[in-house]
């Protein structure tokens, strides 16, 4: 057998490419299967980080912004550990991004706070000098779109089996439980709340106003989502 495929080089590299793809697959599947699993820690969004996530995608954030922190030193010194594939197990869709305009935000809510977003999306060059950002003032008066984010936390939990309302193990060793408002009624009412914690860390008084009349800005939102990534 081994003299025939030594006279027929063809053969002898197709067998040699069927060992070797046999022996890579048997290698990766396992792992890639168990990576691919939720990392503790990893929760779904809430409704205000859904539709801050909205806000993000809306203004096309990830054209300049990757979130994906790949596994060279030169990039965990500065963003922090590399990107475990089970971190997105609850992104629909992936936002890993094309290019690096700005900084990777795959880690962002370990060392930014809400008072610097607030400041630095109203005006980047002022916090960040030299910055080619552009201001996003309309985020201030433009109001987040709740009903959309709600609509979507409904539909992930029952075709994509999202685990929203069972408690899930975090990296303190606790259970955390995100839930589902049972009406839109209540969706609102969960997203106020939380709007109303971010917003005690900011200082814009009409953005203030405006939550505590019960409407939530943009920028409420996509600080509630950029605080979550971690």
């Amino acid at each position: 057998m081994f003299h025939w495929l030594e006279k027929n080089p063809f053969f002898f590299a197709v067998a040699v490419f069927l060992t070797i793809a046999f022996a890579g697959l048997v290698e990766i599947l396992p792992n890639f299967a168990q990576q691919s699993q939720p990392t503790v820690g990893t929760k779904p969004y809430s409704t205000l980080e859904l539709a801050g996530r909205h806000v993000y995608i809306k203004n096309s954030c990830n054209a300049c912004h990757s979130q994906l922190v790949r596994p060279f030193k030169a990039e965990t010194d500065r963003y922090g550990h590399y990107s475990m594939s089970g971190e997105y197990a609850y992104d629909r869709p992936f936002l890993w991004g094309s290019k690096r305009t700005g900084p990777d935000l795959m880690r962002v809510g370990n060392y930014r706070t809400t008072d610097w977003h607030e400041n630095h999306m109203k005006d980047p060059a002022g916090v960040v000098p030299g910055s080619i950002m552009p201001a996003y003032r309309w985020m201030f008066t433009n109001l987040a779109d709740i009903d959309t984010a709600y609509a979507e936390q409904i539909t992930v939990k029952n075709v994509f089996a999202v685990p929203y309302n069972k408690p899930l193990p975090m990296k303190d060793g606790s259970k955390e439980v995100v839930k589902l408002a049972d009406s839109l009624s209540g969706a609102h009412a969960s997203a106020l709340a939380e709007a109303k914690l971010v917003v005690a860390d900011m200082n814009d008084k009409n953005v203030k106003e405006m939550v505590n009349n019960g409407q939530i800005p943009e920028i409420v939102a996509i600080i509630a989502y950029m605080n979550s990534l971690k």
